[in-house]
């Protein structure tokens, strides 16, 4: 027992040690980070956004955040597969709680998440964001191009989230335009992914469809996600209805003939190459999930990020 732990969130003495918490007890925080609003120090801040006002079908992603950090325990700090690396070993990682919201009025949602990752962008730690339905994209966009520029966007999804609205229209399936409208990510280097629905338009953006991923290697997938961004800052989202069903069931608007959570791990893992500069897991649903696997394999997604933080931290200390 002398190595172990528990309550780690709370009772961690650095933000780079290692929890030794029961996979089965402890406080749940993301992979057992400590929960702290001190920003000193940090390399990345997770960060949950407990909001599905947006959503056009089925509600539950405001439940999303928890459901990631309760499945987030399972990894138990060992080397982390596939990347072989202590991920906190050398990278101070915490969970800096939720977004503060008023739910009942959401119309002040979108200048709250925004000014709230502003203040964490600010103080510079890499943020990685729990939704939440993918509406939340839209405002941590808007925050992360304000510190970096227009952004390559690298989206896993289902649905091209390029419906026309009105500005102050809350809604989850327009983030993209409006992004495109304003200048704030560069459609000529962004990139879909798993695509299996169409809209009006594609707002110039680079689609690998459902049937396309389903006839590719990941090693394809990955190469060209790398080649069409080239080079160029990015931000990933993902939203687990990415996947098919039957790996994210728990997902507001589902939709078959996916690509399984193997396949999409393996493309994640080859992405090493990208100037990844923010990133979310999106329209985890508990209530519609089942054996939580998708907040299994939105936690995996998460700390895949996490991994390729990680290295590209690691190549960039070796390159001096």
């Amino acid at each position: 027992m002398a190595n172990r732990s528990i309550d780690h969130a709370f009772t961690a003495t650095s933000l780079t040690s290692a929890a030794g918490d029961p996979t089965f007890a402890g406080a749940l925080s993301f992979m057992r980070r400590r929960f702290t609003k001190e920003l000193a120090g940090v390399d990345v801040a997770v960060w949950g956004i407990p909001f599905d006002a947006a959503t056009s079908n089925r509600p539950g992603t405001r439940f999303g955040p928890q459901a990631i950090r309760r499945a987030s325990a399972i990894f138990d700090n060992d080397p982390q597969y596939p990347f072989n690396r202590e991920l906190f070993a050398e990278m101070a990682v915490i969970d800096y709680g939720d977004c503060l919201l008023d739910y009942g009025n959401h119309q002040d949602t979108p200048a709250a998440i925004e000014r709230q990752a502003n203040a964490i962008l600010d103080s510079g730690p890499f943020l990685l964001t729990l939704g939440g339905d993918h509406y939340v994209t839209w405002p941590l966009l808007k925050a992360h191009a304000a510190k970096h520029g227009p952004l390559a966007l690298v989206q896993f999804d289902a649905h091209q989230d390029t419906w026309f609205d009105e500005d102050r229209r809350i809604d989850h399936g327009s983030f993209v335009a409006r992004a495109v409208r304003e200048g704030i990510i560069d459609p000529d280097r962004s990139i879909q992914i798993g695509i299996r629905t169409h809209a009006p338009e594609d707002c110039g953006v680079n689609i690998l469809y459902g049937h396309q991923v389903e006839e590719m290697s990941a090693s394809d997938i990955a190469s060209a996600i790398i080649s069409h961004t080239r080079g160029a800052p990015a931000y990933l989202t993902f939203d687990i209805d990415c996947l098919d069903p039957a790996f994210a069931p728990g997902t507001g608007t589902p939709v078959a003939g996916g690509p399984s959570s193997a396949k999409i791990l393996s493309v994640l893992q080859r992405l090493h190459q990208l100037d990844i500069r923010g990133a979310d897991v999106v329209e985890v649903s508990p209530p519609y999930d089942h054996a939580d696997i998708t907040a299994i394999a939105g936690a995996t997604v998460a700390m895949y990020m996490l991994g390729l933080h990680a290295e590209r931290r690691a190549i960039a200390v070796s390159q001096g």
